[in-house]
């Protein structure tokens, strides 16, 4: 087990909406510098919330943490916001993408470089890094956002939090609505930036299957709980998660009756 203090430590959270919602009870989830984690679930599950809890998101919804602390390299984020996180190496990708679709390609980059007051020619070396790192995209970089596929503008909202220079990403959804082609190109995408960037993933996925396949270590959260920790391989071959999120085409599974605890060996149901 590493000594190393993980970049991410979620030490269960509650949350609350409007202080009366419970959407979060007691959530912990570690992300280790230069590793890929999946957070599997079904929709409303409370995988947004828990992205939304680390990036500081959670307060233009109304939503707090009540409970619990979260770590960004040891330091507790209680005080910090939105635009704190950002400055410190933390970015999140939004479920949906949410480009600018009447900027241009290039004008939706050059807007996660802003936080940085960076000089241009810094900006301009950044920005043919994110070319060379999503070329699909690169011969885009003068069409407007909006007319864009769908695969197309995931990738712009990739490369716009890696204009921001970051630690660690918080990538929501990102399989939703594309093809298995496209889908397999940007989780692709992520493996080079973990790999030769040294950038540290929490990925938020109903996907299991290009999840697991990627990711190094992956949680299951149902109903605002984990209930369901371990290594990305020994998840895929559980049976309880296939017949829940692979299609294993078993007897109707749930994980709500099972107790999550921290044990030094991930226990498979």
């Amino acid at each position: 087990m590493s000594t190393e203090t993980p970049i991410l430590s979620i030490k269960n959270i509650e949350v609350l909406y409007s202080r009366v919602i419970s959407a979060l009870h007691g959530v912990s989830i570690e992300v280790q510098k230069g590793e890929i984690v999946s957070l599997l679930g079904a929709n409303g599950a409370g995988k947004t919330t828990t992205c939304k809890a680390v990036s500081r998101l959670l307060e233009a919804e109304r939503g707090e943490v009540n409970k619990g602390s979260i770590e960004y390299n040891g330091v507790d984020i209680s005080t910090m916001t939105a635009y704190d996180m950002v400055k410190a190496g933390v970015v999140q990708v939004l479920e949906g993408r949410h480009i600018f679709g009447h900027l241009t390609v290039e004008e939706n980059l050059l807007t996660g470089s802003f936080i940085r007051n960076a000089d241009s020619a810094s900006v301009k070396q950044d920005l043919e890094y994110v070319y060379d790192r999503f070329k699909r995209i690169k011969d885009r970089r003068k069409n407007l956002g909006g007319l864009c596929s769908g695969g197309e503008q995931q990738m712009v909202a990739m490369g716009r939090a890696m204009m921001a220079r970051p630690n660690l990403i918080l990538l929501d959804e990102p399989s939703m609505g594309l093809a298995p082609q496209l889908i397999e190109e940007i989780f692709e995408i992520v493996k080079t930036l973990n790999e030769q960037d040294g950038v540290s993933f929490l990925v938020s996925e109903q996907n299991a299957n290009i999840a697991l396949k990627y990711a190094k270590v992956g949680y299951i959260i149902e109903n605002g709980r984990v209930v369901l920790k371990g290594s990305a391989t020994e998840l895929a071959e559980s049976d309880s998660v296939k017949d829940m999120y692979m299609g294993g085409g078993g007897e109707d599974v749930s994980f709500s009756d099972v107790k999550y605890y921290h044990r030094r060996r991930p226990c498979i149901v």
